[in-house]
């Protein structure tokens, strides 16, 4: 076995089964595991990764740093190897950090990839499961269908309807009609190889198995990926980092002329020119934020691991921040908002509506046979005990008719399958078709929504009886339907009719003259937790709208469960079909979809018009999608939503977030998890662009009344120590008790607005003063060097405290508790015992030209550190006030 071959399609599947030793039932556990340790995972590799070294001098790419060593260098020439010492271990120190941030956040975009590896279903041992595609092997047996991604070079087994996008891989823009009998030439071009299934491709239609014959580099896409590096899905680069880079230049050039500013009064009061250079670009270096971007980018990947921790496995960053600012879900109701767990409890057949189903006429045993065969599910025996993989509702048809003795593995031996027509979202059935052992005939099955079904068919059996299928038949079937459907159950009709051979070659007919068999009515409860997703939505400001294929009386009565709809108000003008949006144009429909909270009957075509109207409103819109045909609508929203069980590789390549428990309540979970987010990314801003203007103000202010009241160092060494531990601890901070409780925040809201940008100036300015106060106290009563000492203590300290501040804008610290986010206490125990270091041992000391402090020169610096506290509770104070009135 070797997967170097290039001819696969020109071998029969016998011969290639042979080559590749495997067989139908494919490989064993073993020997997947052996062939996964000799030609590696089934990945297509990226460009090589930068090394740390290269990240490491990655980080000295930058102006002011540039100036810093430029800076170190005329001080190594003037003398000064102490200063130039400590500028250059600031600068390492510096780098160090920012290579570890970088590290931090790769590896948790990394885990996110991880996460985010799709599954595809293989034989093992015989057995049908699902493994992520990063496992297969050449030689593996693999099913796909309408919605997945080709997970590997495949030569097809065989395949029913099966049509290909190759549009990724060869450029044709049609798909691709695939057949696995076909023998091609060996010169075949890849284009025309209609019995191979290439790895990127998209299953658009039909079904089909195929053996793996290529993995990962060895693959055609791979093969291209060997010349172009592919790049990731995940993006790194948001819409906030992008407002951060334009605030950053704004910033940039105001702080630079600060320090001009500083420089040149520096100089007019006589002062030493090198020294204020120093303080000049010390100024400059210290009160650019210049970490934030990599803060912001750790924040997003912590909150990105702590999402999938509940179940939501976002692909891109910048998902994070529009989730926090969603306005209306519109929600798949199967499976999202309900349980997906399908059961049979309502049966219409023979003119009857019961909950039980006896088979002793050929009405209910065809009923039971159609149950049985018309859907794709795989039923394994494990310990005797049956296991269904599948579609949930095709599974509740194929568990209730196994239930009643008809084993759909051995009924297919008996009617064997020999062409079907897919279900489609459009059409609303499926169609198979069977040959009858022994016999020229074929049997056709159909089962498909109530209206569609009744349509196709001209007749109706009753008992052993064949008649014709007359109104008040007609009145009485939908009758039947209404009465199950009013009592939230899904109803799907079954039909059929028995056919010659030859008459399966006009295969546009054979839905048509079909004989009515029944019904089945199939409930799925509401998930428990959905009850509260959707009173926290409208607490949160958020629409909840469902969306379902299902008849208007059954969505109906589930919305009214869960309290979607507005009981107060009129229910049915809160209600929309499939065929009454067809009947609106666009302007009507933007009208209607204010007042309408569910939607029944629908396709994926019309998702896309729901999603349209919503944002012609201005609306932040989330979008739920499992089926193929979903993907345009997905990607329409500002958020895509694909289901990580029910959902199809294509719905799940084009979404922004994926639910690992297809829940409603996990959807309210990454709105909330966003908002806490995003909140905390601004708690970071506003700390370190306060402490930033702090020391801006403390020696802009200090320059005009010529004082002297810190050395460069000090600026540069408050800066490293400050600035990191904090800052990260408060992208760590729980969300606060009312984040679920206030409007979403528009796009258009500039990232200071909420009364950020004030906290930031007055918070800066105050720490500001504080810290001169202090110098002004410290110079009268105890000297000059000393008055730097308490200086240098207090601008570092204030910072820290200052953090606690910085956790709400409007919360008391009090009522939040004090000491109750971790990291933050960690942060602040870290940064100050380092700031003591630098005090209590004696070389470092001199180093720093700092004092020894006794008990009441302390006492002025932690009670001035700590007075920013009530301060700014007293602001907060009057802030709540002012927001309740």
């Amino acid at each position: 076995m070797n997967q170097n071959f290039s001819d696969f399609h020109s071998k029969t599947v016998e011969t290639v089964l042979e080559n590749l030793k495997t067989s139908l039932s494919g490989l064993s556990f073993e020997e997947a595991e052996e062939r996964l340790k000799v030609y590696g995972k089934n990945i297509i590799e990226e460009g090589k990764k930068k090394s740390i070294f290269a990240l490491f001098l990655e980080q000295f790419k930058n102006v002011m740093v540039l100036v810093l060593f430029a800076a170190a260098i005329i001080s190594i020439l003037l003398g000064e190897a102490a200063d130039a010492a400590i500028i250059l271990a600031v600068l390492i120190i510096n780098a160090v950090f920012g290579v570890a941030q970088e590290l931090k956040a790769e590896k948790a975009i990394e885990a996110l990839k991880k996460l985010n590896m799709p599954y595809a279903k293989v034989y093992r041992d015989g057995h049908l499961m699902q493994i992520k595609t990063d496992e297969i092997v050449v030689g593996d047996i693999i099913e796909i269908e309408a919605g997945d991604i080709v997970p590997a070079d495949l030569r097809l087994i065989e395949s029913f309807n099966l049509k290909i996008d190759e549009s990724a891989l060869t450029g044709e823009s049609v798909p691709v009609e695939k057949d696995a009998n076909d023998v091609l030439d060996q010169s075949t071009p890849l284009a025309e190889r209609t019995n191979m299934a290439f790895m990127g491709t998209i299953v658009t239609y039909g079904r089909a198995k195929g053996v793996v014959v290529s993995t990962g580099m060895k693959t055609e896409i791979g093969k291209i990926a060997n010349f172009v590096n592919l790049q990731s899905a995940i993006d790194t680069k948001t819409p906030l980092h992008e407002k951060l880079e334009e605030m950053g230049k704004y910033l940039t050039v105001g702080i630079l002329a600060i320090a001009f500013i500083v420089f040149v009064t520096g100089l007019l009061y006589r002062r030493d020119v090198f020294e204020m250079f120093l303080t000049a670009v010390s100024l400059a270096v210290a009160a650019i934020p210049e970490g934030l971007p990599a803060v912001v980018t750790i924040v997003l990947a912590i909150g990105v691991q702590r999402m999938a921790k509940r179940n939501a496995i976002i692909r891109r960053l910048s998902s994070i921040e529009t989730l926090g600012r969603v306005e209306v879900i519109c929600s798949d109701k199967t499976g999202t908002l309900t349980q997906n767990k399908m059961n049979v409890v309502k049966v219409y057949c023979n003119d009857n509506l019961s909950e039980n189903l006896e088979h002793e006429d050929n009405a209910t045993k065809t009923l039971l046979q159609i149950m049985a065969l018309c859907n794709d599910v795989k039923l394994d025996l494990v310990d005797k005990q049956p296991q269904f993989i599948g579609d949930p509702t095709e599974i509740a048809l194929v568990k209730f008719a196994y239930e009643k003795g008809f084993n759909k593995n051995a009924i297919e031996k008996v009617f064997k399958r020999v062409y079907e027509v897919p279900f489609d979202s459009v059409r609303k059935m499926m169609t198979t078709v069977h040959e009858i052992k022994n016999d020229q005939k074929l049997l056709v099955f159909s089962k498909g929504a109530v209206d569609v079904i009744i349509n196709k068919c001209k007749f109706i059996m009753v008992n052993n009886e064949i008649l014709p299928l007359d109104e008040n038949t007609h009145q009485k079937i939908l009758q039947a339907n209404k009465e199950m459907s009013s009592n939230a159950l899904r109803v799907l009709a079954f039909a059929y009719k028995e056919i010659d051979k030859n008459e399966l070659e006009d295969k546009n007919t054979i839905e048509d003259n079909l004989i009515f068999i029944g019904l089945i009515g199939m409930i799925d409860p509401p998930r428990k937790e959905a009850y509260g997703a959707v009173e926290v939505c409208y607490q949160a400001g958020i629409t909840p709208v469902m969306i379902t294929g299902d008849h208007k009386d059954t969505a109906l009565a589930i919305a009214k469960e869960l309290k979607i709809i507005d009981t107060s108000k009129d229910e049915l003008s809160q209600v929309l079909t499939g065929t009454e949006i067809e009947k609106l144009d666009d302007q009507q429909l933007k009208e209607k979809v204010k007042e309408v909270r569910v939607y029944a009957r629908v396709s994926p075509e019309h998702k896309l018009r729901i999603v349209s109207s919503w944002k012609s409103h201005g609306k932040i819109v989330a979008m739920t999608g499992d089926g193929v045909n979903d993907a345009p609508a997905l990607k329409a929203a500002d958020i895509g939503i694909g289901m990580g069980i029910t959902g199809t590789d294509v719905t799940k390549n084009v979404s922004d977030v994926i639910l690992a428990d297809d829940n409603f309540a996990t959807i309210v979970a990454a709105v909330e998890e966003g908002r806490k987010i995003y909140d905390n990314i601004r708690k970071t801003i506003q700390f370190l662009l306060s402490s930033n203007i702090g020391e801006v103000v403390t020696l802009f202010f200090a320059t005009l009344l010529n004082w002297v009241v810190l050395y460069p160092i000090h600026i540069l060494w408050v800066n490293l120590v400050t600035d990191t531990f904090p800052a990260l601890a408060l992208g760590m901070e729980k969300a606060e008790s009312d984040v679920m409780k206030r409007k979403p925040k528009k796009t258009s809201e500039n990232i200071f607005a909420g009364g950020l940008g004030f906290s930031i100036l007055y918070q800066g300015f105050l720490k500001g003063l504080i810290t001169l106060l202090v110098f002004f106290i410290g110079n009268k009563l105890y000297g000059h060097q000393t008055a730097i000492t308490m200086t240098f203590m207090t601008l570092s300290l204030i910072q820290l405290t200052h953090a606690y501040n910085v956790r709400s804008n409007i919360n008391s610290l009090f009522k939040m508790g004090v000491f109750s986010n971790k990291y933050l206490n960690l942060a602040f125990i870290a940064s100050f015992l380092l700031q003591v270091v630098v005090l209590i041992v004696p070389p470092l000391r001199e180093l720093f030209k700092l004092s020894y402090l006794n008990f009441s020169q302390w006492t002025i610096v932690i009670v001035a550190s700590l007075s920013i506290i009530p301060i700014v509770e007293v602001v907060k104070y009057f802030t709540r006030h002012f927001h309740k009135e």
